[in-house]
C-alpha cells in the first residue's frame, strides 16, 4: 500500500459551541456545524468534532476509550513567523504554555484547547 495523502482527524470534545469558538478564533474555517458535530478547514486538511457519546455518533466512533483524558494527540501548525503569532495570539485572549522556544530545530510554542488536545505553532529553523 501507498499512502497518497493525509486527509485530516476526528477529535472527541465534550462542547461543540466552545470547541468552535476556540477554533474560530485561532482562524479555522467551519464549513460543517451542527449540535453534536463541528468540521473545521485550514486548508484541504480537516478536524472533525464529534460530541463525546453523542447520540447520533456512527457505530465505529462509539468506543469505552473515547475520553481523552491521556496526553493523546498534539497538533502541529507551521507559521511564517512564531513570534508574530504568538504575539497575535496573547493579544486575542489566547494563554500559550510557554513563550516560543527553540527546540529540536524548530522555534515553537503551545497552546492547550478547552478539551486537551495540544496545538503547536512552528517555524523550523
Amino acid at each position: 500500500m501507498k499512502l497518497k495523502s493525509g486527509a485530516g482527524i476526528v477529535c472527541y470534545v465534550k462542547d461543540i459551541a466552545n470547541t468552535v469558538e476556540f477554533y474560530e478564533r485561532l482562524g479555522f474555517e467551519f464549513k460543517f456545524k451542527e449540535s453534536t458535530r463541528a468540521t473545521a478547514y485550514i486548508n484541504w486538511w480537516w478536524i472533525d468534532f464529534h460530541q463525546i457519546n453523542a447520540t447520533d455518533a456512527p457505530p465505529w466512533h462509539i468506543s469505552p476509550n473515547a475520553n481523552n483524558a491521556e496526553i493523546g494527540a498534539v497538533f502541529y501548525f507551521s507559521v511564517d513567523n512564531v513570534q508574530r503569532a504568538y504575539d497575535e495570539l496573547t493579544s486575542n485572549g489566547f494563554h500559550p504554555s510557554s513563550e516560543p522556544v527553540d527546540l529540536r530545530g524548530n522555534k515553537e510554542f503551545m497552546i492547550v484547547d478547552p478539551d486537551n488536545y495540544r496545538l503547536v505553532f512552528f517555524k523550523r529553523k
